[in-house]
């Protein structure tokens, strides 16, 4: 009975509830303008009909929120209405950034891609969480870069058509200064060694971090130091060092900053044994061994580890392997500091080259670019005979930048194709109008001067100027490939006048005109020989003070005729014709004289640069040039056939042609033996924050001397000077700025501290 009146009461309920059901008749939405009835219906998912219920209301809210269309949402059920009263937001007219002045941190790429990443480009739907989120990361990423003091405010307009715009406005005030970075916990390293691995830090010496801003505090830059100095420990053996702790303690009254870090080093491990395993091939254990750098019981350092995988890899890549792997395997033995490697090889398949394929040489001809390259199509690949046809490129001079890259076959992965990318650089000009130089004043000129001509990779120059001390016409045309035996041949022809007491020398004109025929015969990849004949007619006038002096009898003979020949060893192992960062470049040349013209005379000019990386991202430069002449039978060197010295191509910080012996009226009377060195060091600018990779600032210490004899030459003659020099790719061909002074000079030397060069290099 109990059971029956509880089935009766519940069948009671349910039919109450059914009767008394609130069905939806009618679904009407206020507040819509720029959004459509039927768009919110459908995200409602319900139509009249339904059953209205508490559950239907609030999911209703939740739904249209999660849309972003609205920023208020309420939902009523009056006399089975359902009524949707809803507020949009507002659709973004402007989101304007005003009063920034740091392009550190701001720049207009950044706060376009800002505005992209926080959804309020114009048109969007304005919607305030995304712009909290923006404020508070843009005073993170101002926190992040040391402007601890920055404020933001935003002034907000909204019209009568619900368009937003915002201003932000920004109060950037000056970055915080790091007043100390302290080391704590370190044993193994002095405090300096570890703390030149941070760019940030105690600021330099005040003229100095005017430049480097070293004192200015950037997270990014913190977290990268911290990330070096790890890799300097685990580097060096040991591979339980970890920072246990980082404190910035800033000082609001000074804006100024204090860290310190807190290391644990560990202990430093030394290698028990290295094992080479896997798939050798062809090469023995032992000769792989010997490509690692490492004895057993050396300290584990991991940069020489590294270094032998990748020697192994190099191996098996110029074997025709040129996906190989390698890795390294490390397992510490128990209860010690020792630790076994494992090399474990997997050469993968050989490949084959398919096809060479080169892009970017608008102008200069695919064969000018292929006939440098050391591998062909369908040959096995070798990466020892990319990287030298990549150098051999760049020697060429054609190109700011050469990059390659190496795809394999999806279908065959026995091949892959090499892709080579130039970009051509100003490989000549054409040039009218009015310049200056140092040596020979102000110059009208017009010329053409292209050593990719038509993009064949010959060379032709022609030329007409007219200074106060030199007017000068000639037409030079090169073909360095002559042949199919990469022979090259030359010739051309030229006049020139020359005003000597214009270029601060003793009074005399010297007028020349003649031809050059040339031919070259390579010797080797890097070197070749070269052999050119000269004829030249000559006439010479001298001025009063310099027929009083000592050339006498040379300004009164009626020598007219200079014939030469000269022969040119050469050689170049350069990796860029503009930067170079390795290999070498010399040349020896012997210029003859010859009997059957009116000057017997033999000169001997030799020089030599050689370039290494240091230091990681710098590189040391040396070069020397040593020249010699003397004549022959009875007669005298010709005066205009001596050397002189001094200037921005002989050692800077001297005047124009002022070194060595002076006549009794003071001016350069130059000598047959000439001697100029020098060193520098090289750097891009990144250090001062421009990525270019066409710029150069070098360091650099010259030395030199004139000798009037060589039976006269002293050590005591040298000079030398110390300097930098600021070296520019630009459009329009390379340009140098120096900045030099001298450091062992004579009483009566001329000096000359600033300097500008076309054309410059180290």
């Amino acid at each position: 009975m109990k059971a029956f009146k509880k089935f009766f009461y519940t069948y009671l309920f349910l039919f109450a509830s059914f009767i008394n059901a609130e069905i939806i008749n009618e679904i009407k939405i206020n507040g819509l303008d720029t959004i459509s009835r039927g768009t919110v219906l459908e995200y409602l998912a319900l139509e009249t009909g339904d059953t209205y219920s508490t559950e239907i209301s609030n999911t209703s809210i939740r739904k249209l929120f999660e849309t972003d269309f609205f920023s208020k949402v309420s939902v009523n059920f009056i006399n089975n209405i359902l009524v949707i009263d809803v507020e949009e937001n507002p659709t973004i007219k402007y989101v304007d950034f005003l009063d920034y002045a740091n392009d550190e941190v701001l720049s207009d790429s950044k706060i376009s891609e800002i505005k992209t990443i926080y959804q309020l480009d114009t048109g969007k739907i304005y919607l305030k969480k995304n712009f909290d989120n923006l404020i508070r990361d843009l005073k993170s990423l101002y926190v992040n870069n040391g402007y601890y003091k920055t404020k933001i405010y935003s002034k907000v307009d909204i019209d009568n058509n619900n368009r937003i715009g915002i201003e932000l406005i920004f109060e950037e005030n000056d970055p915080v200064k790091i007043s100390s970075l302290k080391i704590d916990g370190n044993e193994k390293f002095v405090d300096d060694e570890l703390l030149d691995l941070f760019e940030i830090g105690e600021p330099d010496f005040f003229l100095i971090n005017y430049f480097t801003e070293k004192d200015k505090f950037s997270k990014t830059k913190f977290a990268a130091g911290l990330e070096t100095l790890k890799s300097k420990y685990l580097g060096e053996g040991f591979l339980d060092f970890s920072v246990t702790d980082t404190k910035t303690i800033y000082n609001d009254t000074s804006n100024s900053l204090e860290i310190l870090i807190s290391v644990n080093e560990g202990s430093q491990y030394v290698v028990n044994q290295i094992e080479i395993k896997g798939e050798l091939l062809n090469f023995s254990a032992k000769e792989l061994r010997n490509q690692i750098d490492v004895v057993e019981g050396d300290i584990f350092y991991r940069n020489k580890i590294v270094a032998g995988v990748n020697n192994i890899v190099a191996l098996f890549q110029d074997s025709g392997y040129a996906f190989a792997q390698v890795s390294s395997e490390i397992k510490n033995l128990p209860n010690s500091n020792k630790l076994d490697v494992n090399i474990i090889v997997d050469p993968n398949s050989i490949v084959y080259v398919d096809r060479i394929v080169i892009s970017g040489n608008n102008i200069t001809q695919d064969d000018v670019i292929r006939r440098k390259l050391k591998i062909d199509e369908s040959q096995l690949y070798t990466k020892k005979q990319i990287i030298e046809s990549i150098r051999n490129i760049k020697r060429l001079g054609f190109f700011s930048s050469v990059e390659y890259d190496i795809k394999r076959h999806l279908n065959d992965k026995s091949k892959v194709d090499i892709f080579i990318d130039v970009v051509e650089t100003k490989t000549g000009e054409f040039s009218i109008g009015l310049s200056h130089a140092n040596a020979t004043g102000a110059s009208i000129n017009a010329g053409i001067s292209q050593k990719n001509i038509l993009g064949t990779g010959n060379t032709l120059r022609a030329n007409i100027s007219n200074s106060d001390a030199l007017k000068q016409t000639s037409l030079f045309f090169e073909d360095p490939y002559f042949n199919n035996k990469q022979h090259s041949i030359s010739y051309g022809f030229f006049s020139k006048s020359l005003d000597a007491s214009n270029i601060d020398a003793s009074a005399y004109v010297f007028d020349e005109s003649g031809i050059t025929f040339g031919y070259g015969v390579p010797l080797s990849e890097f070197s070749r020989i070269f052999g050119e004949f000269k004829f030249s007619t000559l006439d010479l006038v001298c001025g009063s003070d310099l027929k009083n002096l000592y050339e006498v009898n040379q300004c009164a003979s009626n020598d007219d005729i200079d014939t030469s020949i000269s022969l040119k060893f050469s050689s170049n192992s350069l990796d860029d014709f503009y930067f170079p960062s390795s290999g070498d470049a010399s040349s020896v040349k012997t210029t003859l004289g010859l009997p059957t013209g009116d000057f017997k005379y033999i000169q001997l000019d030799t020089s030599f640069k050689n370039f290494t990386p240091v230091f990681t991202d710098k590189v040391l430069g040396l070069s020397a040039k040593l020249n010699y002449a003397q004549s022959y039978g009875n007669d005298d060197l010709p005066f205009f056939k001596r050397y002189y010295g001094g200037g921005a191509s002989s050692v800077r910080g001297f005047d124009f042609n002022s070194l060595g012996a002076k006549y009794s009226n003071d001016k350069p009377k130059g000598g047959e033996l000439s001697f100029v060195s020098s060193v520098g060091l090289s750097s891009k600018l990144d250090f001062i924050g421009i990525e270019n990779n066409n710029m150069r600032i070098t360091g650099f210490v010259d030395a030199g001397t004139i000798s009037e004899t060589l039976s006269s030459f002293k050590v005591d003659d040298l000079r030398a000077s110390v300097g930098a020099q600021f070296s520019w790719l630009t459009p329009i061909g390379p340009i140098g700025l120096n900045f030099a002074q001298p450091i062992i000079k004579k009483a009566d030397d001329k000096t000359e501290t600033f300097a500008f060069e076309l054309g410059s290099t180290f």
